[in-house]
């Protein structure tokens, strides 16, 4: 039996004759939108500016053309697939009392065809059958994203805010240290405070002082890591103050949870929390699903072979369990979870351990999950006292 959290198919009777359905193909300069109306022999279609206020305006206007027809709607069923808009539109349509789905893009069949025709209008038709099927709650025909609240959609920038930082920390340590590795200089500490002050001391192995551009150019580019240094400081003191708050439950409550697991610090425990914790996912099977770490057979006749990780979910959760895998091997050696990953690579080959660690990492996040939902503390997993 269906979950009722299961947007692999659409849990509401379907009365076709009473239910407007609509799909949108979504770009930057326009929409295209797709109707099914009840009482009219045409499947509408209407290119409209990207205003969600003319969507509104034309499916008022289907609607009335449909009561004309001598047909009541009662439904108002809409979709669109997921991409550079995000979910602002869908959370609009709901609060004006209208059905509104994301569309996983992934999920909808297309033909294998190399050169197969391309165009908006055959997207929306395809869009439509798949959004049609979903309806009638047939299995197979398209998954649907769960669509977040404003709220939660908020609770995961510092995290993603301060991994685009990070990356950028490290761009410009590595062009720095590369424009003096150029010239032959490769002492130069560049953590010190004092450090774009000393670069007027800095002497190539010829005995001559930094050119004139070179100069300039480190300069700003120490002026530029150290501002990123601030705003990263900014972010993790604002994370601090908000996990100091009394909440018994909640993200926050979570994360100073799992913070308490030996080996998980806390920037892991905040993006696992509010990427994919924090999420009301189905089973076990939906968790380690989103999260990427499933596989992908290819199964066709006699042919039988695995092609690693689906990558179909959260790469920032897939990335971070991976690393976290490696890091729980070293502060919870006693755990089962690590005695079981040593049964079975007692043979010492790399592929081997490699393969493992993916096994690895998904029964750590089901683990961590179980903990943070339940309160579950199993497979000897040590904790910190609480503080």
């Amino acid at each position: 039996m269906p979950q009722r959290n299961d947007l692999s198919r659409s849990l509401v009777d379907l009365d076709q004759q009473s239910t407007l359905i609509a799909v949108i193909e979504i770009s930057q300069s326009s929409w295209l939108v797709a109707g099914i109306v009840p009482g009219l022999e045409r499947h509408p279609l209407k290119k409209l500016d990207a205003s969600e206020a003319a969507l509104l305006v034309l499916l008022r206007r289907w609607q009335d053309e449909a009561s004309r027809a001598g047909r009541t709607i009662k439904r108002i069923a809409i979709a669109f697939e997921a991409g550079r808009d995000g979910f602002w539109l869908a959370r609009w349509l709901r609060a004006r009392n209208i059905e509104a789905y994301v569309i996983h893009p992934t999920s909808v069949a297309v033909s294998r065809e190399n050169r197969r025709a391309k165009t908006d209008r055959l997207d929306t038709e395809l869009l439509k059958r798949a959004f049609l099927g979903w309806l009638r709650g047939e299995p197979d025909h398209c998954s649907m994203a769960a669509i977040p609240t404003l709220e939660e959609e908020d609770a995961r920038r510092p995290s993603r805010e301060r991994e685009g930082l990070v990356g950028e920390r490290t761009r410009i340590l590595n062009r720095i240290r590369g424009t003096l590795a150029r010239l032959g200089i490769r002492s130069f500490k560049l953590t010190l405070r004092n450090a774009a002050e000393r670069l007027m001391e800095a002497r190539t192995p010829e005995g001559v002082p930094l050119p004139r551009n070179t100069l300039a150019e480190l300069r700003r580019d120490i002026a530029r890591l150290r501002f990123v240094k601030d705003q990263i400081k900014q972010i993790e003191e604002a994370r601090s103050e908000r996990l100091q708050q009394d909440c018994a439950a909640g993200p926050n409550a979570m994360v100073r949870l799992l913070a308490r697991v030996i080996g998980v610090g806390i920037e892991t425990a905040d993006m696992l929390v509010h990427e994919i914790l924090s999420r009301n996912l189905r089973d076990r099977k939906a968790l380690a699903r989103y999260a990427g770490l499933t596989g992908s057979p290819d199964e066709s006749g006699a042919k039988r072979r695995e092609r690693g990780l689906a990558k179909v979910g959260n790469a920032r959760v897939r990335r971070g369990m991976l690393q976290l895998a490696w890091r729980f091997l070293r502060f919870q050696q006693d755990s089962g979870l690590a005695r079981w990953y040593r049964a079975r690579t007692a043979d010492g080959r790399g592929s081997t351990r490699k393969t493992m660690i993916i096994a690895l990492a998904r029964k750590l996040l089901i683990t961590l999950w179980r903990l943070v939902t339940t309160g579950e503390a199993s497979e000897n997993i040590i904790l910190r006292p609480v503080t």
